[in-house]
């Protein structure tokens, strides 16, 4: 995704885990976390809708 030079990503995920390791991917490849959202769609649980912006760093 990365490689294809996009200006920004806007990623939708809904576990915190997978959310951290993926945008710690990001982060390597020289791309920052420019703004974040996060939806509790399923109360009690650890699940937690997120929407992220990531664009290139610079």
């Amino acid at each position: 995704l990365v490689g294809a030079g996009p200006r920004a990503v806007a990623y939708v995920s809904c576990d915190p885990a997978s959310f951290a390791r993926d945008v710690g991917y990001f982060r390597q490849s020289g791309w920052e976390l420019s703004g974040l959202r996060a939806f509790d769609l399923y109360p009690h649980t650890h699940h937690m809708e997120t929407v992220a912006l990531l664009t290139p760093r610079g």
